[in-house]
């Protein structure tokens, strides 16, 4: 079957039940820059942005571990006069957000993340409402554009307008359309009308469990753990369940430890591979996607 003729990954992940646990993309700091124009599959080297300024943000990404580079644009903001560019953290604890404004692309070269988030040197507007992504990023995979479109315009209905960004991909075409609330870096799938549930539950600081692939602060057998807690234990606040340590406990094996309310819990987590399928619209092979699985989580 060819590409075009064959089913959305999305479609073909949906239909089969494809788990959302523990696929959020690992993430602890952002650089968003409002960028309207065609973006491009290499988001920035696709870019008319000059090459100094394309090389200045490359280090900028490669001096922060899990730092990524967003382009976000909103219909309606082509013809403003400057550029938002946010700087985000994420975190359990510790998530927090700065804005400033570009009048030229040239101005990110001069652009210091690690001092933005070290005290928001360079950026005077600290961000005291969530930012709310969806990816659009049809030149990544066509579900983005299938499923994320209409999902940004569901939730820009429902919340304040400067607080939903159209994105550049966020990882994990196939669980489009794919929600990302920052600061916290909760990372949501397959969301299309179901969107309101979500969103109040995340307006009241609860994590809505049906949609919920991960938290990027966290390597993915944290994650899949951390689920499984807050499953077991109906906890949903942000703050309920932190992960205290993660490591290996064999081949493909780990062992988590986590706090929820005021217990601790280990819990076991496997790496299995689902059945082969094709990860995007355009892969050309197919691939076992990877899945962490928790064990019924032990409290001690």
């Amino acid at each position: 079957m060819t590409r075009s003729a064959r089913p959305l990954c999305a479609e073909i992940s949906s239909d089969g039940a494809e788990p959302l646990d523990a696929t959020a993309s690992r993430v602890d700091h952002w650089l968003l820059v409002e960028y309207p124009g065609v973006w491009s599959r290499d988001v920035l080297g696709g870019s008319l942005l000059q090459n100094d300024v394309k090389t200045a943000v490359r280090e900028q990404l490669a001096s922060l571990p899990h730092t990524r580079l967003l382009f976000i644009r909103r219909p309606g903001r082509r013809a403003a006069a400057g550029r938002r560019v946010y700087v985000v953290r994420s975190g359990e604890r510790e998530g927090a957000a700065w804005r400033g404004e570009i009048a030229d692309y040239a101005e990110l070269a001069a652009l210091d993340v690690a001092a933005v988030l070290a005290d928001g040197a360079g950026f005077a507007t600290p961000v005291r409402h969530p930012l709310l992504l969806v990816c659009t990023h049809g030149k990544r995979d066509r579900c983005c554009a299938r499923y994320g479109r209409p999902l940004y315009d569901r939730v820009r209905e429902w919340v304040n307008e400067d607080w939903v960004w159209q994105s550049t991909h966020v990882g994990g075409d196939r669980f489009a359309g794919n929600l990302v609330c920052l600061p916290e870096g909760l990372y949501f799938g397959r969301v299309g009308a179901d969107a309101w549930p979500l969103l109040d539950e995340y307006l009241a600081g609860r994590i809505w469990l049906d949609r919920y692939r991960g938290r990027s602060c966290h390597p993915f057998p944290a994650q899949a753990a951390e689920r499984a807690v807050r499953k077991a234990t109906g906890l949903t606040a942000f703050g309920d369940v932190t992960v205290e340590s993660l490591r290996r406990a064999g081949h493909d094996a780990w062992l988590a430890r986590l706090v929820a309310g005021e217990t601790s819990y280990e819990v076991d987590v496997r790496l299995h591979r689902g059945e082969l399928t094709y990860l995007t619209c355009d892969a050309l092979t197919l691939r076992h996607p990877r899945r962490y699985v928790a064990a019924t989580p032990r409290a001690t």
